[in-house]
């Protein structure tokens, strides 16, 4: 795939083709780490966005216990040293 480096404003930039947004599943709001690696521009999505303010908001519902608790299994019953 090639793309042109556009001016944008007092920037520059590229654009990326919708159909390469929707593959790697990322839209307008998505927030990308740009490197130089090896002579290279790399762009990778930051993982787990949003994932901090949904926590803030389930503790603030109290929507955050554990799903299950502990079960014991053998390992802890005959493996583990307490």
């Amino acid at each position: 795939m090639k793309a042109n480096i556009i001016n944008i404003g007092n920037s520059q930039g590229i654009i990326l083709p919708a159909t390469l947004l929707r593959q790697l599943k990322l839209s307008a709001k998505s927030t990308l780490r740009i490197e130089v690696d090896n002579g290279a521009i790399v762009i990778k999505p930051e993982p787990r966005q949003g994932w901090a303010e949904a926590a803030k908001h389930m503790s603030s519902e109290g929507d955050d216990a554990l799903l299950m608790h502990d079960i014991p299994n053998d390992f802890d019953k005959e493996e583990w040293t307490w």
